[in-house]
């Protein structure tokens, strides 16, 4: 009897984290370019029967994940992401010890400072602080900086694994401007070079007239898993300027890095 309870248990739980699991498929359908689907477009993303995708977007309705636009016949993610994004970002350990180092950065160098954390593929943006000294801070101010062609993006992805940096290649390097990599052997020879140094370079390879400095930052064991970066009009920082820049914005990383526990 005791044996066939904990079955049961366990195939509750497996269909459990099963369910979550779907879930989730559901939610990552969903982008900044993608921010209302059919469930047509869900079903045929997830590879879910329409039954069971029927089934999973009205429970998610029901709790706030998801808002449905009945005139449209669509969907949207529901505000109460919006709130766990809120609380996520209140939680950040990086958020909050970065602050003070970002408004010293802002101030010393007029420019705008950003801090973003590596999900897998992209550098997350979580904080900003600007020339007009303003913070964004909220989930709604969250941006994804591609990781080959932004200085924050390319000083996190040169101090992860060699599988993580093949798949950020495989998933395509997109050309943004004239000056994007989008060779796997420049960006490569790029990455190599950049943990040589210790700082990454955007020399308007993301946005035409815009360069950036960004520098890593490590986590209590050693990992590099966020970074922050200088940006501004290229013509405000000169290249004969940045290495002594540069030196700045690393100091700066080394001091979050050291306050989140990390020993060089």
């Amino acid at each position: 009897m005791k044996d066939d309870q904990t079955a049961r248990g366990k195939s509750r739980g497996d269909e459990g984290l099963k369910s979550l699991s779907k879930v989730v498929r559901i939610l990552e359908c969903f982008s900044v370019n993608d921010r209302a689907l059919s469930l047509a477009t869900i079903c045929q993303r997830t590879g879910f029967p329409k039954s069971t995708t029927h089934r999973l977007v009205a429970s998610m309705r029901e709790v706030g994940f998801l808002d449905q636009d009945r005139e449209r016949d669509s969907y949207r993610l529901g505000l109460r992401l919006f709130e766990f994004g809120d609380i996520v970002l209140a939680n950040l350990d990086v958020r909050r010890e970065a602050r003070p180092m970002m408004e010293s950065l802002q101030h010393m160098t007029g420019q705008t400072v950003h801090l973003a954390v590596f999900d897998g593929m992209q550098a997350v943006v979580i904080h900003r602080v600007g020339t007009g000294n303003e913070s964004h801070t909220k989930a709604g101010m969250i941006e994804n900086a591609p990781v080959h062609c932004t200085s924050i993006g390319k000083a996190i992805l040169a101090f992860q694994t060699e599988d993580a940096v093949e798949r950020v290649i495989a998933a395509g390097l997109s050309r943004y401007t004239d000056q994007t990599m989008t060779d796997p052997d420049d960006l490569r020879r790029a990455l190599a070079e950049i943990r040589e140094k210790g700082y990454a370079v955007d020399n308007e390879e993301h946005q035409p007239g815009l360069r950036c400095l960004g520098a890593p930052i490590h986590d209590q064991n050693g990992r590099v898993f966020a970074g922050i970066s200088v940006n501004g009009p290229a013509w405000q920082i000169p290249e004969n300027e940045i290495p002594d820049l540069a030196k700045i914005v690393v100091y700066q990383a080394r001091v979050i890095s050291q306050r989140l526990g990390w020993h060089d």
